[in-house]
């Protein structure tokens, strides 16, 4: 199935992988992403975060990507119509400015939750003293959002549909507290061609338990 290795990441052989007929079907649909809102239980990240004086976005989005290294649909992207593996996906997320405008940031997986936040604290502060929008240049990406006024049940995104891309979308919403749990929605969106609903259930799955283990590297 795995044809040529080049720098962390395996081009996919279409004539022998078995999502050949899927990918074929689901890679020129006007829309090919599909979605889910539900909520997960952050009671041990919220916890571990403000024990340790760490942002609580940037350790769930961490929590997230430990997820993610785990289910191979979610670090798979085309590439110019190629289907490429990756080995190491990062984090990409909007970033909140002063003036009530917003910058993109992105931040390096690292597998130490302290670590990552350390550096991804870093990130934020550089963008919000921009005025631009810097795009990242890989694919190796999951584009983050969070909106932390809104209990959500439902989100859309914008989309430049002429534009290659095949990025997960996930969305972390308001934290609320009930009987001493904390819980937030959150959306995840995939494209068709990549993941199926099944692909999805192992993503939450994971990152329910990563949430539980926030210290845990988990890959």
């Amino acid at each position: 199935m795995r044809e040529i290795a080049i720098g962390g990441r395996e081009k996919i052989n279409l004539e022998t992988w078995e999502r050949r007929a899927s990918f074929q079907f689901f890679k020129s649909l006007t829309e090919p992403y599909h979605g889910v809102c539900l909520r997960v239980d952050c009671t041990e990240t919220y916890r571990y975060a403000k024990q340790h004086q760490l942002s609580v976005f940037l350790s769930l989005l961490h929590r997230s990507l430990i997820a993610a290294h785990q289910v191979e649909n979610f670090r798979t992207r085309i590439v110019e119509g190629d289907v490429w593996r990756y080995e190491q996906i990062n984090g990409g997320s909007a970033v909140g400015r002063a003036n009530g405008t917003i910058g993109l940031g992105h931040y390096q997986f690292r597998p130490q939750i302290d670590e990552f936040v350390r550096d991804a604290s870093i990130e934020l502060d550089r963008v919000r003293q921009r005025d631009d929008i810097e795009r990242y240049p890989e694919a190796n990406l999951i584009r983050y959002s969070v909106l932390p006024w809104f209990d959500f049940t439902s989100i859309s995104h914008a989309r430049d549909f002429a534009h290659e891309d095949s990025a997960p979308r996930i969305t972390f919403g308001k934290i609320t507290e009930a009987t001493g749990r904390r819980t937030m929605p959150v959306s995840i969106h995939v494209h068709h061609a990549l993941a199926d609903g099944l692909h999805v259930a192992q993503f939450v799955e994971n990152f329910q338990h990563a949430l539980e283990a926030p210290d845990f590297q988990g890959i």
